[in-house]
């Protein structure tokens, strides 16, 4: 039936002329984790950062770029993703472990929309542009393409945004490090959409919080609805184990290598 399906979209595409390609149209949704301190695939390099790949929605998005650009095209390069497909990359703040792999992507492909908060340094804005890459920056709710959203930038000390994904299960929210505070974070978003929270995921920033205080921010979680989770990068090992006891099968494992389908989630 899929391969039947793919065949029809393909005939009515050349009979009709324009629109999406077959591949495009059937495309699904999709978050491909690239770079993290956490493993998960075989055959991929951990290091300390956050990148991932959003594929099927509007537009092929990049979420961060990690902290070492070699290190991120490579792992790319084994998981079978071409950079020329990015559209557009968002950048969530200004860390080196989140920006410091864009220059290399740039080099290789840089046909490019980068998106990120105002406060990000002058010479940085100028350096994306002598790329050849465009600059969009975002200061507060902002649609990318159909079913995508950037919160914008939120915090006080550091400055970042966070990106939102719409699904037919709910939201998604994919955070760089939540410095401004996930739940603060989360908060804001359902405030904004008024429509359930299907899975955050991404660098929550409680290393350094104690167990108390990480249960307080779960309770929270779950008090405003949010299904399934997903830590990792700067997460911390107490908070990743207790999501998992909190969460269960509802707590995914995030790391390198892994892919979230949206309609796999509970």
């Amino acid at each position: 039936m899929k391969r039947y399906m793919l065949l029809l979209v393909s005939a009515m595409a050349l009979f009709f002329g324009g629109g999406p390609s077959a591949t495009e149209a059937l495309q699904p949704k999709t978050i491909t984790v690239v770079y993290d301190n956490y493993p998960y695939k075989k055959g991929l390099t951990t290091a300390w950062g956050f990148s991932c790949l959003v594929r099927g929605w509007d537009k092929t998005i990049l979420f961060d770029t990690g902290g070492d650009g070699r290190l991120l095209l490579s792992n790319m390069e084994k998981l079978g993703i071409d950079p020329q497909e990015i559209e557009t990359v968002v950048l969530s703040h200004i860390h080196g472990d989140h920006v410091g792999g864009l220059a290399s992507l740039l080099h290789r492909h840089h046909k490019v929309t980068v998106v990120i908060p105002p406060s990000f340094p002058a010479d940085f804005k100028e350096g994306v542009r002598r790329s050849g890459a465009l600059v969009q920056e975002v200061a507060g709710f902002t649609e990318l393409c159909g079913g995508v959203h950037t919160t914008g930038e939120m915090g006080i000390s550091i400055k970042e945004q966070s990106l939102v994904l719409r699904t037919a299960q709910g939201l998604i929210v994919i955070t760089g490090c939540a410095h401004p505070g996930v739940v603060q974070i989360v908060e804001a978003i359902k405030a904004h959409f008024k429509e359930d929270i299907l899975l955050v995921m991404g660098g929550f920033h409680l290393s350094g919080e104690g167990r108390k205080e990480i249960q307080g921010i779960i309770a929270r979680l779950q008090e405003m609805g949010v299904k399934n989770v997903g830590p990792c990068h700067c997460s911390g090992e107490m908070a990743r184990k207790l999501f998992q006891e909190a969460y269960g099968k509802a707590c995914v494992p995030v790391g390198v290598g892994m892919e979230i389908n949206p309609e796999k989630l509970q």
